[in-house]
């Protein structure tokens, strides 16, 4: 089965301003970070505003970037959602399209036990084929819920297709414990994106990076230079990608990112509401301060 690697971004969904999405946009974007070097598509994630698009939009998301990216990297469709149900259509729907494998946030705002949440997620590893891939997605800052060692282990000893998780807390002695589940054959990939080095060294596959959707370079650099064994240019690659994650505010305001793919020339959109796009004001502030980055 597939596993996620390297650098992931995680995509931002492109809309216009009439609160569509921007599919022609959402191409472009496709384009841009498989000529910039990355190694997977994350698509419908946080950073993609999932939870404000319906599913017919994230099914037209996905089959989007799954079919521009056409097999030239790996592509992994986040459809964690609202509800159970939607969930599995959302995964179901993943797997006829071709994506590679999916991920799968904790459920969200409301109080999941230990009990729950393994029954979640051995459905929702059922619901698609068992050699189809499955990500599960840990963000307690932002779900509310968190995911144990021993609920990934029970999950793991009845679906197989639960091959790894990609954890948002930079809790680096979590990453460790991760690293354990299923006796050691887990994989983890981590999304604080200014910790990527940290993580490598530390045995994880990869980050999930939206801020390496915007910038993409200096994170490709760090992975490169990891795998050439040469440690000082990694870490000089990280230290310029964690200047950048700074100036983009980690990810907190994806107008940021939207704004500055506009600047390199791919079309990012608007942001959907009650989100807001940045003021006029700050993104000429931003245009200044990213020109020292181009």
């Amino acid at each position: 089965m597939k596993k996620l690697y390297g650098v992931i971004t995680a995509m931002t969904t492109p809309f216009d301003e009439d609160g569509e999405v921007n599919l022609s946009a959402l191409e472009k974007q496709t384009e841009f970070l498989i000529e910039k070097g990355v190694n997977c598509l994350y698509p419908c994630g946080t950073t993609g505003e999932m939870y404000l698009c319906s599913a017919d939009e994230r099914e037209k998301i996905a089959e989007t970037v799954v079919n521009t990216a056409a097999g030239r990297v790996t592509v992994f469709v986040h459809v964690g959602a609202m509800t159970q149900n939607e969930t599995i259509r959302l995964a179901q729907h993943a797997e006829s399209i071709g994506a590679d494998g999916i991920g799968v946030v904790t459920p969200s705002y409301f109080t999941v036990d230990d009990r729950a949440m393994i029954e979640y997620y051995k459905t929702i590893c059922r619901s698609v084929s068992p050699d189809f891939p499955v990500y599960a997605y840990a963000i307690p800052q932002l779900a509310h819920n968190g995911l144990s060692c021993e609920v990934l282990d029970a999950v793991c000893a009845e679906c197989p297709n639960l091959v790894g998780i990609k954890y948002s807390l930079a809790d680096m002695t979590q990453l460790l414990k991760y690293k354990r589940v299923n006796n050691g054959n887990f994989s983890v990939v981590f999304g604080a994106d200014h910790l990527f080095l940290s993580a490598l060294i530390m045995g994880c596959d990869g980050t999930v990076s939206g801020c390496s959707g915007p910038f993409p370079e200096p994170f490709v650099d760090v992975y490169n230079k990891f795998l050439a064994g040469d440690m000082a240019l990694a870490l000089e690659a990280q230290n310029r990608a964690t200047d950048l994650v700074w100036l983009m505010k980690g990810g907190a305001d994806m107008s940021i990112f939207k704004n500055i793919l506009t600047m390199r020339g791919v079309p990012g959109g608007y942001v959907r509401r009650p989100l807001l796009d940045l003021t006029q004001e700050a993104v000429t502030k931003l245009h200044a301060e990213v020109e020292k980055y181009l």
